[in-house]
């Protein structure tokens, strides 16, 4: 039986030169592996591959080389079974934010009556604090209304991994804050797996169990797992008074700054990208990363 919910292999994307030279190396030899209900994060600069890997992941892009496991099962292309919101939250705009919603349910369960596709609908978008705007078009919403619809419709088809691609890059500072504050509550509540791109390091801190660091490209790699030992009932406004807050968001900016380039340049010693380190920034005992499922008893039901 496998132990992880989902497994990347050996992957890398390589895309040929058009006059015949070297081919382009975007990302190689990334390996990581995702439980069951966790939250993980990617961080990297522009260039390094996330979305390329976000896409593998989705079936939505093949990998030049490797494999990605999900539930015991190759990702060979698209399925129901990933649900993926984008940064744009390309709803239909003839559609009401529920008909957009239904649209995707139905896709679900085809088969399904009209008293159960309205259920479905109506929860999701209660969920996501839609229920009175429902029947509103998309140039009647507000931007973080229209990605809460792309994210209701994502969680209604109850996909078994939720790809987030920056959903909330180009929404303002309140906005964003509200919403994530709206997917830790989904989350919580639907036990859910989501692997999310993001280049805020304070969201990244609010929302995962996780944060995967690449390198710089071309040729990125994860340089290490930072696991996130904060307490998982976290708050945009109490997160800052936890002690391990600034540890972690020290070390993920010193990485992001810094360490991701001379990565790039010369891996550190030791460094076996078959096995990205494991870091708990700040811990006094600098001993091992605490396994996932031992940090919390409310990470631990996750699981």
């Amino acid at each position: 039986m496998e132990k992880y919910f989902l497994k990347v292999e050996q992957l890398a994307r390589r895309y040929p030169e058009p006059r015949g030279g070297a081919p382009l190396t975007v990302f190689e030899n990334v390996n990581f592996t995702i439980e069951r209900g966790e939250f993980v994060c990617i961080i990297g600069h522009s260039g390094c591959g996330k979305s390329t890997i976000l896409n593998i992941l989705a079936g939505l892009d093949e990998a030049s080389e490797g494999l990605v496991i999900m539930d015991g099962r190759e990702v060979s292309g698209p399925s129901l079974d990933r649900g993926v919101v984008f940064q744009g939250h390309a709803l239909m705009p003839w559609l009401s934010a529920k008909k957009n919603v239904e649209f995707a349910v139905r896709s679900r369960w085809p088969d399904a009556g009209r008293a159960k596709i309205d259920e479905i609908c109506n929860r999701y978008l209660s969920l996501v604090g839609l229920a009175a705007a429902a029947d509103k078009k998309p140039a009647e919403l507000s931007g973080g209304m229209k990605q809460r619809v792309g994210i209701a419709r994502a969680f209604a088809i109850e996909p078994k991994m939720l790809l987030l691609d920056e959903p909330f890059g180009a929404l303002d500072a309140l906005t964003r804050g509200v919403i994530q504050d709206e997917l830790l509550k989904i989350c919580a509540a639907t036990q859910q797996t989501v692997f999310m791109i993001t280049h805020d390091v304070d969201e990244a801190i609010l929302l995962a169990d996780k944060i995967m660091l690449m390198s710089n490209g071309p040729g990125a790699r994860i340089a290490e797992i930072v696991v996130n030992t904060l307490p998982r009932e976290r708050s945009r406004h109490t997160i800052h008074k936890e002690p391990q807050y600034y540890p972690i968001r020290n070390h993920l900016v010193d990485f992001l700054v810094s360490r991701s380039k001379l990565f790039a340049e010369q891996a550190p010693p030791g460094y076996d990208p078959l096995r990205p380190p494991l870091v708990t920034p700040g811990l006094e005992s600098g001993g091992p990363a605490i396994p996932i499922s031992l940090r919390q008893p409310a990470i631990a039901a996750l699981v």
